[in-house]
């Protein structure tokens, strides 16, 4: 049953948050609560020049003081600025691995999390854009992580082929996802009723929404966090909302359930989304989460993000365009 458009509404990001109280991911295996918090990133310019000599002038009465200037209105607009890297590759694969390291360790402060979530995800950005690094980064990377390097660096390449790279950014608002031991429980209830992998539902989440972070719907009409076509949702789910991150990973696993998980992954993801690319984008992720669950930490935390003709521009919690925004302009007043 086709039920979509043919790609992921996310580049990104992401990531792709805003000080709350959440439930922590498996770290370790243990859900923990947490409190979140989105680190902007703020550069600020101080003047480098060497002081002069010191000028001696006459005492002149001091002017009257001018009347205030009004103050303008404060204006909230969402920071957004991308993590800074390194400057030479080899350097962004030193902090790639301290980052993993920090998103495995269950002991990891959540500010600090965060953080190294971010950094990690702009990190494989990079390496993905970046082929000709391949032979400068790889081999930094000590054996127990090699394969979730290999991994996320191969599915940020799939997702490449499928990212447009447009002039606007999309009529979406960016939110923080679900709590993450929600997220988990839904995604395990689901594999219990329906035997498709948590981790594949996790993976289909991440790539569609950032696990629910992007609330928009696709040119196509798709919705929700696990962007299904309304006819399709009603097939498959059970009379619940579409919007409903339970209900909409549940209905996910029963898709892929019909359509013959148990004994093709694959061609059950295919039907998901008709695109080689994405099935690809989707196992690599899984694996990585079937590896290592405490990976999920790390994805979580990731941001929004989109390919523009403006560069990669993030797309922070609070982003709210009822219209497409020409990217160019979005950049102007929201440097990345």
């Amino acid at each position: 049953m086709t039920r979509r458009r043919t790609s992921s509404p996310t580049s990104a990001v992401p990531s792709d948050t805003v000080g709350a109280v959440k439930h922590a991911v498996l770290r370790g295996g243990v859900p923990l609560a947490i409190a979140a918090g989105l680190l902007a990133m703020i550069g600020c310019t101080d003047s480098t020049a060497a002081p002069g000599p010191p000028t001696v002038v006459a005492a002149a009465p001091a002017p009257p003081p001018a009347a205030p200037a009004p103050a303008a209105p404060a204006v909230p607009i969402p920071t957004g600025a991308q993590p800074p890297l390194a400057d030479d590759p080899a350097a962004i694969g030193d902090d790639l691995v301290a980052d993993e390291r920090a998103v495995r360790n269950p002991s990891t402060p959540e500010a600090e999390l965060a953080s190294a979530a971010h950094r990690q995800q702009a990190a494989y950005r990079a390496i993905g854009n970046n082929p000709e690094w391949d032979a400068i980064v790889r081999p930094r990377i000590p054996p127990d992580l090699l394969d979730a390097y290999d991994r996320n660096v191969e599915a940020r390449r799939h997702l490449n082929s499928l990212a447009p790279v447009r002039d606007t950014l999309p009529a979406w608002r960016i939110q923080p996802p679900a709590p993450a031991g929600d997220l988990l429980g839904y995604y395990h209830d689901a594999e219990a009723a329906t035997g498709v992998g948590w981790n594949y539902l996790a993976a289909i989440n991440l790539v569609e929404t950032r696990l629910g972070s992007i609330n928009g719907d696709s040119t196509a009409g798709a919705q929700g966090p696990m962007q299904f076509l309304p006819d399709t949702f009603a097939g498959y789910g059970g009379g619940g909302d579409i919007r409903s991150p339970r209900d909409a990973i549940m209905a996910a696993g029963r898709m892929l359930a019909a359509n013959g998980f148990a004994n093709d992954p694959y061609h059950a993801v295919y039907q998901y989304n008709h695109s080689d690319a994405y099935v690809r984008a989707v196992d690599q992720y899984a694996a990585v989460l079937a590896a290592d669950p405490a990976a999920f930490a790390g994805y979580y935390h990731w941001d929004v993000y989109c390919k523009t003709t403006a560069g990669d521009v993030l797309l922070p919690i609070g982003y709210d365009a009822a219209a497409p925004i020409p990217a160019a302009e979005y950049v102007a007043a929201h440097p990345q």
